[in-house]
């Protein structure tokens, strides 16, 4: 189902988080850890997204970091940009600017907060994809937003050429494998849960959209490689590596824990947007903990030893 507006994402995402400086949006480091991504192999970068602390940005401040990104990464991977909100017209909007700065695709979430059925689903999307080229991946994330997408929905969308693919924060790795065919040949499934997300790649996932990258994404990439390359060993060798980070981050990848480890790895600054706050003492600990095997002292500052 390949058509001319659909690209070929897949692989190793890094779901991008947002820095701040002074509470404002700090964009020569938004710059460099798009660059630094890019360098060290990742698939492609989402932004805007909860990691990312999208529900917190001024429009404005969404334009710019999907234009920054998109600049940053200069043709070298595709930017995806989340644009999901509970109302449809916002949606159709967000979604059509970032189709307008030069988005990949739109990464869409099941619409929180209202709980709607299955109809309603399906109708939300239905609308968004006929008001933009832009190619969507529903984004299900149930724990999030009290809305989930059932198999029928599924096979409904599956009707809609526009819908690129569906991410997957459930970690519930037999129910994708317990899919028909058609629907996983239909669409492409991207795991959004760092702690299955091997699992989910080895049962035949198309990608992920990590969180954890933003830390490790040399190793996170490395690890997807191996599984898709049948390197089975070399995979679960990575993922005991990165399995203790992972575990503090936690399976939605808190922007605050992952803010700390960049501050440890290279220095930025700890700035959350309320309603999130700056980790406590004991999970910064023990995210440096975490982190430690990863990082040597070299006069006084953190280095990545691999």
């Amino acid at each position: 189902m390949e058509t001319a507006r659909m690209p070929r994402l897949a692989g190793a995402i890094t779901a991008l988080v947002a820095p701040f400086r002074h509470g404002r949006l700090d964009r020569p480091a938004l710059q460099a850890l798009a660059e630094w991504q890019v360098l060290s192999g990742v698939n492609g970068l989402a932004v805007c997204s909860v990691t990312g602390e999208g529900p917190t940005l001024t429009p404005r401040e969404r334009a710019e970091v999907i234009d920054l990104a998109i600049r940053s990464a200069a043709g070298r991977v595709p930017i995806i940009a989340a644009t999901g909100t509970n109302c449809t017209e916002r949606t159709i909007a967000l979604t059509r600017e970032a189709e307008a700065l030069g988005a990949a695709a739109a990464l869409i979430t099941v619409p929180y907060y209202s709980k709607p059925g299955q109809k309603g689903i399906i109708h939300h999307f239905e609308q968004v994809v006929a008001a933009s080229g832009l190619p969507v991946i529903v984004d299900n994330a149930p724990a999030q937003t009290a809305s989930d997408l059932s198999t029928e929905t599924l096979g409904q969308l599956a009707a809609n050429p526009g819908i690129l693919g569906i991410t997957d924060a459930t970690g519930d790795i037999a129910r994708f494998a317990g899919l028909s065919p058609f629907l996983r040949q239909r669409f492409r499934f991207f795991s959004r849960h760092d702690p299955s997300a091997l699992a989910f790649t080895i049962a035949g996932g198309d990608g992920v959209i990590s969180p954890g990258a933003n830390v490790l994404p040399r190793l996170f990439t490395s690890m997807y490689r191996a599984a898709r390359a049948g390197n089975l060993s070399a995979a679960l060798s990575l993922q005991d590596r990165l399995l203790p980070l992972i575990a503090e981050f936690g399976p939605e990848g808190d922007p605050a824990g992952i803010k700390h480890a960049l501050q440890l790895l290279r220095g930025l600054e700890v700035v959350l947007r309320l309603p999130l706050v700056t980790a406590e003492p004991e999970r910064r600990f023990a995210i440096g903990k975490a982190l430690a095997p990863f990082l040597d002292e070299r006069g006084g500052t953190m280095a990545l030893s691999i």
